[in-house]
């Protein structure tokens, strides 16, 4: 399996459409498509599977270290002979260089992968050539082993405009091609970002007819084999146990790596409170983030987060992030914006919604984000996903806070990031743990949570 990294010059640029034209148009053409994603992101990825059909590869260096964004990358071509993935396309995270812990230039730079970069190309020619070799060149500069191959212009009209860029691009660079300015080419958004790719996947006749001057076989000979991981994954022993995931529109931020790990060592069953599933019979319960704010109406009133409350007070371990957090509270106001998926009344006033009650906190929704950013926490009580002493690094992007209670328990202090006071995350209550942070199982915290059960 070869692979490329596409970067982009800013954020939004148009990494996503220009990551999905080309996926579709490898496709197209015979070719086994493997996504993945530089960074912490959920939402992109659900987009690359709608076109794809694979999970898309979380690859951030700071989550999973650089052997296991090898290792990660690497596993998505160990499947059956008969599945095998011809190439790996990473779409990036903002700008090409962007991002003190794991930007996408260092991303390809741990995989030793070619960048196609995207540039904006609607209002330039020379000037877009002049920003790609600028970008190429800076490498250089920096003393980054980066390899920036070429461009895809996005928004670049055909004929004068797209012949301008390609006369004035420099010997080293290769143009891959262009997409062309086409409303049917936006993703709505949400606070967040884009909305999922199960809601508001590009239809795949616009991907196509956007990627008719996309040059794949320009693209797969300048693709290349990713490096290796220096040391292989520990094997872990199964352990006896059943783990519950809550799988559902309001709890779908879930990393495909995760789900592996819970399967290859314990039994897994899902579950849906949106539908008002009963709670599994289970050792352990996993509320991954997602959208509880938009479904909270329905939340309160299924019923299963009011069991699975009852069932935590008992002694049922549940561990849940960011949006796990959120229902695991007492309650959850929301702005009024949006309590279900239908269309919002932005006029609406805050309603408050009871949840399961197992943390001692009440959770506001805030029409601007509360935190967004890598963070690193150092454990100071043994807890569901790390021992006393240890460090795990996650990621937070919320737009909720978290009113607690004076006497309550944190499992962790905030070396980096804000958590849920600015100098704690992770909230104690009987067995269970929420958090605002979205860890990775590279971090060997779910290895922990099922050893714990």
């Amino acid at each position: 399996m070869n692979g490329l990294v596409f970067g982009g010059v800013s954020s939004g640029v148009g990494k996503t459409v220009a990551t999905l034209a080309t996926m579709q148009a490898l496709s197209d053409a015979g070719q086994s498509v493997q996504p993945a994603k530089a960074g912490p992101d959920f939402i992109d990825p659900s987009h690359h599977e709608a076109i794809a059909g694979r999970p898309s590869r979380t690859l951030d260096l700071w989550l999973s270290g650089e052997d296991g964004v090898r290792r990660n990358c690497a596993r998505a071509a160990d499947t059956d002979a008969a599945d095998q993935p011809d190439i790996c396309l990473v779409e990036g995270v903002m700008g090409l260089y962007d991002g003190d812990v794991s930007s996408t230039a260092m991303v390809a730079a741990a995989l030793e992968l070619p960048v196609v970069l995207v540039a904006d190309a609607k209002a330039g020619m020379e000037s877009v050539a002049a920003t790609a070799y600028g970008f190429r060149e800076y490498a250089a500069e920096i003393g980054r082993d980066i390899d920036v191959a070429g461009i895809i212009a996005q928004r670049a009209h055909g004929g004068r405009h797209e012949q301008g860029i390609k006369d004035a691009l420099p010997d080293e660079l290769e143009y891959f091609g262009r997409i062309p300015p086409r409303e049917d080419l936006e993703i709505p958004d949400r606070h967040l970002g884009l909305e999922m790719g199960s809601e508001a996947a590009l239809s795949r006749s616009a991907l196509r007819e956007a990627a008719e001057t996309i040059d794949t076989d320009q693209l797969l000979a300048a693709a290349r084999e990713p490096a290796t991981p220096e040391t292989p994954a520990e094997s872990a022993s199964p352990v006896d146990a059943t783990v519950a995931v809550a799988s559902d529109a309001a709890f779908c931020f879930r990393y495909p790596a995760t789900i592996e790990r819970l399967r290859e060592r314990a039994d897994l069953v899902t579950f849906s409170p949106v539908a008002g599933d009963p709670v599994p019979d289970c050792d352990g319960v996993y509320l991954p983030g997602g959208y509880p704010e938009l479904h909270a109406d329905v939340l309160e009133s299924a019923g299963t987060l009011t069991a699975l409350g009852d069932r935590a007070s008992e002694g049922l371990p549940v561990f849940g992030e960011c949006g796990g957090l959120m229902a695991m509270s007492r309650s959850l106001t929301t702005t009024g914006e949006g309590d279900t998926d239908t269309d919002a009344d932005t006029d609406a006033d805050p309603t408050t919604h009871e949840m399961a009650g197992i943390l001692p906190a009440d959770v506001t929704m805030h029409d601007r984000y509360q935190a967004l950013d890598h963070i690193e926490l150092e454990t100071v009580n043994d807890t569901l996903t790390a021992h006393a002493g240890e460090t795990l690094r996650g990621h937070e992007f919320h737009y909720s806070s978290a009113d607690v209670d004076s006497d309550v328990r944190f499992a962790f202090e905030a070396v980096r990031g804000r958590g849920i006071d600015g100098e704690h995350d992770g909230l104690l209550a009987y067995d269970s743990l929420g958090t605002y942070a979205h860890v990775h199982p590279g971090s060997g915290a779910f290895d922990r949570f099922l050893e714990s059960l």
